[in-house]
């Protein structure tokens, strides 16, 4: 009963005290779960470590804590639970080591193993969702190695495939949000990838986010909307008005840019967000700049 309340407050918490409260539920459930059922105490650290991992903190302790939950359970899971259990342990534990990674705690090459366990058993057939969800986290671990090395191209062909991967089981029907996000995903990896094909990749990058835009809306999904619009900008900034004729230049493009830069600017203005209201006035300066080489060259 405690367990089944902890997962209640967790699903949708109204703040983060109902998360510290649904860890303090595990604990208790713990406490009482006798030893000689190691399988339920496994149980009870997995559904734990889901909670230590949302919860909001100042440092990497709830992180630590989620992995050390999620590993205590594999270690009884392997042997006794089912292979769906040790598949969401090992998706769960991967995006606890992609956090960590990213503070500098842990190797992302660990994440990336664990994922890769979890496909083992979360194929495209049984579990579409689980499928997608893990290519998607895949693909930003692959890109998220910094690209110094001899294999950085073939990890930003590997982020791709994998985003490709999961949109081919993903239909903007049946899972739209993780439709545009796989979408929104995807134009980026094309954006940003150090490739001969620049062009090409931005053009496949708009059409991500075309799709994308499909689904996210000013209205309903605001955030995302405004996020996939400023990748949008970002990637008619570089592209030519007429693909047959580049020495015409892009001020048609640079005009649209800026049109969705001010309206993405205005939503991040409104929710508070200062760190993507810099990186717009960044790209809004920048454009100014641009508008203004492109007019002085044309006199």
């Amino acid at each position: 009963m405690l367990m089944e309340i902890a997962m209640g407050l967790q699903q949708k918490p109204k703040s983060p005290d109902q998360l510290t409260n649904a860890v303090a539920l595990y604990e208790k459930a713990l406490a009482l779960a006798p030893e000689t059922d190691p399988l339920l105490r496994a149980r009870i650290k997995a559904r734990m470590g889901t909670a230590l991992q949302a919860q909001p903190s100042a440092d990497a302790a709830p992180l630590h804590r989620a992995q050390a939950a999620f590993e205590a359970a594999l270690s009884v899971l392997e042997e006794q639970g089912s292979p769906e259990e040790q598949a969401e342990i090992w998706m769960n534990l991967g995006l606890v080591i992609q956090s960590l990674a990213a503070i500098n705690q842990a190797k992302i090459t660990d994440a990336i193993n664990a994922y890769q366990r979890a496909l083992q058993v979360f194929d495209a057939g049984r579990h579409p969702a689980e499928y997608a969800i893990l290519h998607n986290n895949l693909a930003t671990a692959f890109l998220s190695i910094p690209m110094t090395d001899a294999r950085a191209k073939m990890r930003e062909a590997l982020a791709v495939q994998s985003f490709e991967a999961a949109l081919k089981v993903i239909n903007i029907v049946d899972h739209p949000a993780e439709y545009a996000m796989l979408q929104n995903n995807l134009g980026n990896a094309l954006q940003y990838a150090s490739s001969a094909h620049t062009l090409e990749n931005n053009l496949r990058a708009l059409q991500a986010y075309d799709e994308a835009l499909r689904v996210r809306n000013a209205r309903d999904t605001p955030l995302e909307y405004a996020n996939t619009i400023a990748n949008k900008a970002n990637a008619l900034r570089n592209l030519p008005d007429n693909m047959e004729h580049p020495e015409l230049g892009n001020r048609g493009n640079l005009r649209q840019a800026a049109k969705l830069y001010l309206e993405a600017r205005e939503i991040f203005l409104r929710f508070g967000d200062r760190e993507k209201l810099e990186h717009i006035e960044s790209a809004l300066t920048d454009l100014e700049h641009a508008q203004g080489d492109w007019e002085k060259s044309s006199n």
